[in-house]
């Protein structure tokens, strides 16, 4: 019998301008496509021209300038329209999405979708809502007792998941989705019974608890730092009078 872990897995990620989901933008995204383990990845990139300054630090990390973005990069309004497709194609067939701290990703995506198509996340996927696994809140919950970070890089190196250029959204996808089946197999007496949908309501209730935990230590820290419990999408701040 072929476990859901082995079989068609989609993943997506995202470079940026930045941290925050309300005000930053897409610099790049691609989407990571594999019907099955060690299958052959087929993968879909977009380079985004965000028509706003990169800032260095962002720079830095993932190595997109202004001058490559301008030069090289899409309007963000197709760009994020083509994404949205995707995203409800990958749904209506039926194969999982992987995204590492998917609220990241899927709340900056559904805010650039507001911001450039006056759309959201969810009416494109009206028809087949996602179902999305999200290697770090897995593993938080799995081995919830281990020290230690918890970044892409972090767990792929202790789950033995290989690596190949760190912050280019195609190799961060391929290795989030590697990652999962990495995860799955090593616990895979607790996650095989359970069907990818389980999967998906099990999660926002245990980020939800990680969330609540974390807010906590910040508290007993004296740090302010708000701690969003929403999986994997933030809702929408209210609207401003």
């Amino acid at each position: 019998m072929t476990h859901w872990y082995e079989g068609p897995l989609a993943a997506f990620d995202t470079e940026t301008t930045g941290v925050d989901v309300e005000g930053d933008r897409i610099v790049s995204a691609a989407l990571v496509v594999q019907d099955v383990t060690g299958g052959r990845m087929r993968v879909t990139r977009w380079l985004v021209n965000p028509g706003i300054p990169v800032p260095p630090g962002a720079i830095e990390i993932h190595g997109l300038t202004d001058d490559h973005l301008q030069r090289n990069g899409r309007w963000p309004a197709p760009v994020v329209e083509e994404i949205g497709r995707a995203l409800a194609e990958q749904s209506a067939a039926g194969r999982p999405l992987v995204v590492m701290n998917a609220p990241f990703d899927l709340t900056l995506l559904d805010r650039e979708l507001k911001r450039h198509r006056a759309s959201s996340l969810s009416h494109y996927l009206q028809h087949a809502p996602l179902c999305v696994l999200d290697p770090r809140v897995l593993d938080k919950h799995l081995d919830r007792y281990r020290k230690g970070r918890r970044t892409l890089t972090d767990l792929c190196e202790l789950y033995g998941v290989v690596l190949d250029g760190a912050h280019d959204a195609a190799a961060d996808a391929a290795a989030a989705l590697e990652l999962v089946r990495a995860v799955a197999r090593r616990f895979s007496s607790r996650l095989e019974r359970l069907t990818p949908a389980e999967l998906h309501t099990l999660q926002a209730v245990w980020h939800a608890a990680q969330a609540r935990g974390l807010q906590a230590w910040f508290a007993k820290n004296g740090t302010e730092e708000a701690v969003d419990p929403a999986w994997p999408l933030r809702p929408a701040l209210p609207a401003v009078a």
